[in-house]
């Protein structure tokens, strides 16, 4: 089970342009109570028309029901006027509104008229339906919520992706003769996760707590409900500091037909944490036996990075194949590559370091937590696109090892039916094909120039393999990955690591929660942008004593540019070039000289995002373009992912008459 709620912050990241590197800006608070969203009506809703009118046009009772519903959402902007519509419909039909006002309406005629006074108007309708209670009674069935931080929850850049912004469903208390009993429940072991996270004053978000709910405590309340106050300790660093109390009030619904004793639960958990601690004692020792062996084979391997054991953001070591599962992500993404793209506009930083020393702090962060942050480390990109690659079919792993300089990093391996290698850099969604350099051909045979970035490899992993890496030298391009040759790599036991990581074990890492579709209305945040930063270049133009025009029509040609470089970040395929520079050439007359920027971003901060611009030398030349007839250029295109992750590109350009 997972209940999480989330906010999105973006990492420092290096663009594929040259500029700086970027710095993130989150989302905002996000506001988690779900209410309805009414929304103004349009059209009209009406009865049928009574049998005994004989005049062919609407009865009043149209123009009654018109005014109940501008009533209700006078305030409310057009564009939420069919979910309003929807609201009424159901409870005018929930209630009979319908017959009940025919009823009304052939009453007033026939009682308050005179017969020569066969027309009604408005008024007379609408005093007749108050008199009988019927606009009470549907006023009081809608359920208006205010809320003075509307218009804050609404304009927030990231709302929760985690709370949906309707009512939920109501449960029929018949379901509870389809519920499984109470001792069934007991059996199923999963906690529910919670993360919190905090958002500072500048948007940027940090990881709180995380913490795992023990829910089944409910089972033995003779009503269904008890409350529980659990202590939420910090992470990394602060894993044994308090952050504070959380009150929880738990509800069983349906209630259960029979409760169980708190014995009988407190003997299962008792039980299951037995269970766990023994098959982790046991992992343990077979590890530590592992390792010796793997020394023995050649005493250098000490210094390899092979990586058994990893902590988690609450300090607890896992083995690191239980921070692997296959995931799904359903319609949300469509091909490896594509997830790759999604891994990698998620935000990069490093988890803090108090002191000195340079050292890296050790924090693998669980799913759930890496998820809500929208931010993490390198470890956690790659189990997430080796969880995605599995996903899809691929045989996925997670290496260990260094880049440039003897940094610690990891990446991603997928092995093809063919032989084929291939790296996946998580932090950039880059494919690198690997070639192993043959240290023992003659020096007049060529040998495979490496792109990737990567020095040294330890060990490979997935969630049910686990290789350490002894061949005698641990330099990837000279590393073969046949993993079946125990020569070359020396495998884990596969019931060991089965023990300890799901599925068929009782893992206090819980299952994985699925991605969640973005809530980012890419259009919008895309012309919210453009607006914002054409406000900030024209201050800063006005500033250095220059005017500013914009010429609309050449903004609007940027746009297959910016499509063409997320479609070549997604894909490695480049198309449209041709017809964007086509386009360009026609739009700047002869004599005109064209000059055009383009910038990435993974967040959705203008002022940041052109603050970053200015720093580069070839964006600011264009931003500050002096001479004849100059006109400048703006367009902003935001791509949508999974999880309210989101790719941002912009491109400045500018035209002007070349002055010799």
């Amino acid at each position: 089970m997972v209940a999480r709620n989330k906010h999105a912050g973006r990492e420092e990241r290096e663009n594929a342009t040259g500029a700086t590197p970027l710095s993130s800006v989150g989302r905002g608070v996000t506001t988690v109570t779900a209410r309805h969203a009414l929304r103004p009506l349009e059209g009209r809703l009406g009865a049928e028309p009574c049998p005994r009118r004989a005049a062919p046009r609407p009865p009043p009772c149209w123009g009654a029901l018109t005014l109940l519903s501008c009533r209700a959402a006078m305030s409310l902007p057009a564009e939420k006027a069919s979910e309003l519509k929807q609201i009424i419909h159901q409870q005018l039909v929930k209630m009979d509104v319908h017959g009940r006002i025919r009823e009304v309406l052939a009453e007033t005629i026939r009682e308050e008229l005179a017969p020569e006074h066969q027309q009604l108007s408005t008024e007379d309708l609408i005093k007749a339906l108050r008199q009988r209670g019927i606009i009470d009674d549907v006023m009081k069935e809608l359920k208006f919520v205010t809320d003075g931080n509307e218009k804050e929850r609404t304009s927030a850049p990231k709302p929760s992706t985690h709370f949906v912004d309707r009512e939920p469903p109501v449960l029929k208390k018949s379901d509870g003769s389809k519920m499984v009993d109470a001792t069934t429940m007991l059996s199923i072991c999963d906690p529910v996760h919670m993360v919190l996270i905090k958002t500072d004053t500048f948007g940027e978000t940090t990881l709180v707590a995380s913490y795992f709910l023990e829910w089944r405590s409910v089972l033995a309340a003779e009503n269904g409900i008890t409350n529980v106050a659990v202590e939420l300790l910090g992470v990394g660093t602060e894993s044994k500091v308090s952050a504070g109390v959380l009150n929880i009030r738990l509800e069983m619904y349906p209630q259960l037909d029979k409760t169980l004793s708190p014995e009988v639960i407190n003997t299962q958990f008792a039980l299951e944490r037995q269970k766990t601690a023994e098959k982790e004692r046991l992992f343990l020792v077979y590890a530590k036996q592992w390792w010796r062996e793997y020394l023995q084979i050649r005493p250098t391997h000490n210094t390899r990075l092979v990586k058994i054991f990893a902590q988690d953001e609450n300090g607890v070591n896992h083995p690191v194949c239980s921070y692997i599962r296959p995931l799904r992500a359903g319609r949300l993404l469509d091909a490896p590559r594509q997830a790759a793209r999604f891994v990698s506009v998620l935000g990069y930083e490093r988890a803090p370091v108090i002191g000195g020393g340079g050292g890296k702090q050790e924090q693998w962060c669980t799913l759930l937590a890496f998820l809500c942050r929208n931010k993490g480390d390198c470890e956690d990109h790659a189990n997430l696109l080796c969880s995605l690659l599995l996903g899809f079919g691929l045989e996925a792993f997670v290496c260990v090892g260094t880049k440039g300089k003897g940094v610690p990093h990891t990446w991603v391996m997928t092995l093809g039916t063919d032989g084929t290698v291939t790296f996946w850099e998580s932090l950039t969604g880059h494919r690198y094909i690997h070639r192993p350099v043959k240290p023992d051909d003659p020096p007049l045979v060529e040998q495979p120039k490496p792109l990737y970035p990567y020095r040294t490899i330890g060990c490979v992993f997935n969630h049910q393999k686990f290789f350490g890496n002894c061949q005698p030298s641990d330099a990837v391009e000279v590393c073969v990955f046949d993993l079946h040759d125990e020569s070359r790599w020396k495998p884990m036991s596969g019931e060991a690591i089965k023990s300890v990581c799901p599925p068929g074990s009782t893992s206090s890492v819980p299952p994985f929660p699925p991605l969640c579709d973005s809530t980012i209305d890419a259009a919008v945040a895309s012309n919210e942008i453009e607006l914002q930063l054409r406000l900030l270049v024209s201050e800063h133009r006005k500033d250095l004593g220059l005017s500013t025009v914009w010429d609309d029509h050449l903004s609007y040609l940027l746009s297959p540019a910016l499509a063409a470089y997320e479609l070549e970040r997604a894909t490695s395929i480049s198309a449209g070039n041709e017809e964007f520079q086509d386009a360009v050439r026609r739009a700047v007359p002869d004599g005109h000289t064209f000059k055009g920027f383009p910038i990435h971003f993974v967040y959705r901060n203008a002022r940041r995002a052109f603050a970053t611009c200015l720093r580069s030398p070839f964006c600011e030349e264009i931003i500050c373009c002096r001479g004849d007839q100059v006109r400048l250029a703006v367009r902003v295109r935001v791509f949508a992912y999974p999880e309210s992750a989101c790719a941002v590109w912009i491109m400045f350009a500018c035209k002007y008459r070349s002055v010799l």
